[in-house]
């Protein structure tokens, strides 16, 4: 076991270095000019190049990459172009807030969509149709429309929740939850008709199974088998699912966070892209990857322990 995770850390890290590579060496041939970024329109030519040669703009690309990936190796992400401030302190500032949104998203995707998912599949009929047709709905519907709605019935007209503005959770959990309830539902909502589908897909096919057919036929209850054996053998699919659907909460956050107000990570991104910041938009890149690295290596993990012949793969 732990020879197949060294294999997907590893694999995983590789594959971070690779996207991090490829992205600064992309964005230094957009010619998109982080001093520029910085001064603004008006500047002279003159503050931009004094400009870029205290970022270190007028050194060759690849020694620019080197002395970059040279801090990161030391945990130093560098300082914003544009604001001034620690890329690090500044990502980790945000943190929470998109932490929050995908997190809380991606659980309430799990619960649901597995509760949805196992009572299509064991209700055949009327029941099935009927939410065949919800999950395709909240599958095609933007996650950014629905955000828009919600906002507008809830918070606007009938003032249950905020309509903008986050409370951290050491200040007040009761605020903190009621400040992320609107976003986290605008945000789950795709993924739980995803999951639900997914998981009713699985679960009918590993129904039809042979040795399900066995358990049935020495007595064992129809709720005993599906939540030991069935659901045990249909969720592989389910999390691969449930891992994607993370990742896609992590850059589905920044429309959110905009929808509702919020100052997250995907707001940091977006405004770092608008003034061409370039260490805050690596850093940013940086902490997106690992985090998928992580998600796939969890997920890897909880493959092996449902199927051991996983680990030799």
């Amino acid at each position: 076991m732990l020879g197949f995770i060294g294999r997907r850390l590893a694999t995983g890290l590789l594959l971070a270095f690779t996207v991090v590579t490829g992205m600064f060496f992309f964005l230094m041939l957009t010619g998109s000019d982080p001093a520029r970024g910085a001064l603004g329109l008006y500047a002279t030519e003159e503050q931009v190049a004094v400009k870029r040669a205290q970022l270190g703009l007028d050194r060759p690309v690849a020694q620019q990459y080197l002395d970059w990936l040279g801090h990161v190796a030391r945990g130093d992400l560098g300082v914003s172009s544009a604001q001034n401030t620690d890329v690090m302190d500044l990502i980790v500032s945000r943190l929470p807030v998109t932490v929050s949104l995908a997190l809380g998203a991606v659980l309430v995707a799990a619960v649901l969509g597995v509760v949805l998912g196992l009572l299509a599949a064991t209700r055949p009929g009327t029941f099935d149709r009927a939410l065949q047709v919800v999950m395709v709905l909240g599958f095609s519907l933007p996650n950014f429309w629905v955000a828009i709605i919600l906002a507008l019935i809830f918070a606007v007209r009938l003032g249950w929740f905020p309509a903008t503005g986050y409370v951290h959770l050491g200040d007040s959990p009761s605020g903190w939850l009621w400040s992320i309830t609107l976003p986290i539902i605008a945000l789950s909502i795709g993924s739980i008709a995803a999951i639900a589908q997914q998981l009713r897909n699985s679960v009918i096919t590993v129904n039809g199974q042979a040795y399900v057919r066995t358990l049935r036929s020495r007595g064992l209850s129809q709720r005993h088998i599906l939540l030991v054996h069935v659901l045990r053998n249909a969720s592989p699919p389910a999390l691969t699912m449930l891992s994607l659907q993370f990742i896609a909460a992590m850059s589905g956050a920044a429309i959110i966070e905009r929808v509702f107000g919020l100052q997250g990570i995907g707001a940091v991104a977006i405004n770092a892209s608008g003034n061409s910041d370039i260490p805050v938009i690596m850093g940013v890149l940086l902490f997106t990857v690992l985090v998928v690295v992580l998600v796939n290596l969890t997920v890897d993990i909880l493959y092996a322990a449902l199927n051991p012949k996983v680990r030799n793969a």
